[in-house]
């Protein structure tokens, strides 16, 4: 008999013992975040750029008056929590979660773990954490991602993997 079915055989029938899940791996970000923010080609490096000062000035500083440096009136959003537009996410930002500016720091305090970019796209994956729904005196480590597409050096459209 194949090995593969006899595991197979075995495994739905319940001899196979599953191990346990092991403690996953915590996600950590890069010791220079900005330094990710960066690409030798022009056009990338200047998306990169504009990711970064959402990053930094948007959504670590809550300097909201400062949008409509790096969005587009437009601002297609596809976060179910936000309208698109600009003043759209400004809105969300400003009154529903109530954010309110805060001095914001010379180099950006946000954790980073990777900033991909490719045509009009840049993709930064942050950490994050989370009370564990089965044990809330438990947390785990995820990753959270906000994904851009950028139209003249603002960001014209933007994923990421929040849900109602």
């Amino acid at each position: 008999m194949n090995i593969r079915i006899a595991l197979m055989a075995a495994a739905a029938a319940g001899l196979l013992a599953v191990p346990a899940a092991q403690a996953q791996e915590a996600v950590v970000g890069v010791a220079n975040p900005e330094a990710l923010f960066h690409s030798k080609d022009p056009k990338l490096d200047r998306n990169k750029q504009a990711a970064y000062h959402i990053e930094k000035e948007l959504l670590e500083c809550g300097e909201w008056d400062k949008a409509g440096m790096w969005l587009t009136k437009a601002y297609h959003q596809h976060n179910p929590q936000a309208k698109s537009g600009l003043d759209g996410v400004i809105y969300f930002f400003t009154q529903v979660l109530k954010v309110k500016p805060k001095p914001c720091p010379e180099k950006m305090t946000t954790k980073v773990v990777a900033v991909i970019a490719e045509g009009p796209y840049v993709t930064v994956m942050t950490p994050r954490v989370h009370n564990d729904p089965k044990d809330p005196s438990k947390s785990y480590s995820t990753t959270w991602f906000d994904t851009w597409r950028f139209v003249d050096g603002k960001a014209d459209e933007h994923w990421d993997p929040a849900t109602k």
